[in-house]
C-alpha cells in the first residue's frame, strides 16, 4: 500500500511540474503576442499620426455620431 501511495505522489508531483511548465510556456507567448501588438501601436502612432500628420487626418465617421444629439434628447414640455 505504501508503494501507492509513493506512485501517487510522484505522479502528482510530476503533474504540477507539467502544470507549472505549461504555465511558463502561455507566459512568453502571450507575452509576445502583447509585445507584437504594442509595437505595431507604437508603430502606428508614430508612422501613421506622426510629424502633423494627423491635421491631415480624414475621420470617416466625424460629426455623424455624436455624443449629444438634440433630436434624440429634446426636453419634453410638460
Amino acid at each position: 500500500m505504501t508503494s501507492f501511495f509513493l506512485f501517487l505522489s510522484s505522479a502528482f508531483k510530476w503533474s504540477f511540474g507539467f502544470y507549472d511548465f505549461a504555465g511558463n510556456v502561455m507566459n512568453w507567448i502571450l507575452f509576445l503576442i502583447a509585445s507584437a501588438i504594442f509595437t505595431y501601436w507604437c508603430y502606428v502612432l508614430v508612422a501613421t499620426l506622426g510629424g502633423d500628420k494627423d491635421k491631415e487626418y480624414f475621420s470617416p465617421t466625424e460629426g455623424k455620431h455624436p455624443y449629444y444629439d438634440p433630436k434624440i434628447y429634446k426636453k419634453e414640455s410638460k
